[in-house]
């Protein structure tokens, strides 16, 4: 008996009104070159995937809507939930695994865009760009002396979280002439961070050290509050603080208050406590503060380059491949996957 057909759904927040895609490019020739795989679209966005949205689909490519265990619970067909990105917070796994149900995030895929847009950010923090930017459309001219930047040169680095995106920042920042960079991660060891020659230290070093810190581990309960007012305390008073991870990693009222004080320079922020923000956001108050809507590293070529990774991921399970990427991969130990899998495994 041959395969059934593999049908991957997509959450309705990747098309406009009129149906078509918002972005350029989602990976969709990935699926295209197989015949034995359909895609379809959910009919609505809701916050959270409801599981009659899930239907007989094998897979399920998520952009923002949380995965609960209602979104699993009827779910009899689904392989995989497949996130559109590497942050996983709003991804019950533990939910999913319970259901047999694996969870993948497009790894790799986001490392280069957020190096480039955290080294920009950077740039326009310790250069002033925003304040000289206003000098110019208000015509203070004469205000520039005022407002003197600051190299990366012999600037130190120190990243929180030590994976991909950490790496790719360090590797093209490298043309600096930077201090060696630091790094606070529990889960690597000195070995793996000296060949990337980045020194391994604790929270409390990097932080007091650190000109930049930039944050790039994901949300966790381990993480979630990890900077608050006592670490925000160990800052240097010209050093700046940098997130484009989760919100809930930074203690807000604590980076406020920092800001509003003088305790820290200037910050960057692209994630927030609250998402969306739909109403001015008290740190748009400080000038030393750049903001984004969770999207400063959002380009063509991401996006492009997280939808084939995310339908690749469709394509090797419609194949009897593992995929990359699988946040919980004993799941596939579990007769129940395998059984469910092999209804739809095309013959090769």
């Amino acid at each position: 008996m041959s395969a059934r057909k593999f049908i991957v759904a997509l959450t309705a927040d990747f098309y406009d009104s009129t149906g078509h895609t918002k972005y350029q490019d989602i990976g969709l020739s990935v699926l295209a070159e197989h015949p034995h795989i359909e895609h379809r679209v959910f009919k609505v966005h809701r916050k959270q995937i409801g599981s009659d949205q899930v239907g007989d689909a094998q897979g399920v490519i998520v952009l923002t809507p949380a995965v609960t265990a209602e979104s699993v619970a009827k779910a009899d067909d689904l392989l995989v939930m497949a996130r559109f990105g590497v942050g996983y917070d709003a991804v019950d796994v533990r939910a999913c695994t319970a259901a047999n149900i694996l969870v993948t995030i497009t790894v790799g895929a986001v490392d280069r865009p957020v190096a480039e847009a955290t080294i920009g950010w950077m740039i326009a923090l310790s250069h002033n760009v925003r304040v000289k930017d206003k000098l110019v459309r208000t015509g203070q001219w004469d205000e520039r002396s005022k407002h003197m930047g600051r190299e990366l040169r012999d600037r130190t680095l120190g990243v929180i979280g030590f994976g991909g995106i950490a790496r790719k920042t360090i590797e093209l920042l490298r043309a600096f002439g930077m201090k060696q960079p630091l790094a606070f991660d529990p889960f690597v060891n000195a070995e793996s961070a000296a060949i990337h020659g980045v020194r391994l230290v604790g929270l409390e070093e990097l932080l007091k050290e650190a000109d930049f810190v930039s944050i790039h581990c994901p949300l966790t309960p381990q993480t979630r509050g990890l900077i608050g007012a006592p670490e925000l305390a160990l800052m240097k008073p010209d050093a700046y603080l940098l997130n484009t991870a989760r919100g809930g990693i930074v203690d807000e009222d604590a980076l406020y208050n920092a800001l509003k004080h003088h305790r820290i320079v200037g910050a960057a922020l692209d994630c927030f406590a609250q998402e969306p923000v739909i109403t001015p956001h008290r740190f748009g108050e400080f000038e030393n503060v750049l903001l984004a809507p969770h999207s400063i590293a959002w380009t063509d070529e991401m996006f492009r380059d997280m939808g084939r990774a995310a339908c690749q991921v469709m394509v090797d399970l419609s194949l009897g491949k593992q995929p990359r990427g699988v946040l919980n991969p004993e799941v596939f130990a579990r007769p129940e996957f395998q059984n469910k899998w092999k209804r739809f495994k095309q013959a090769q």
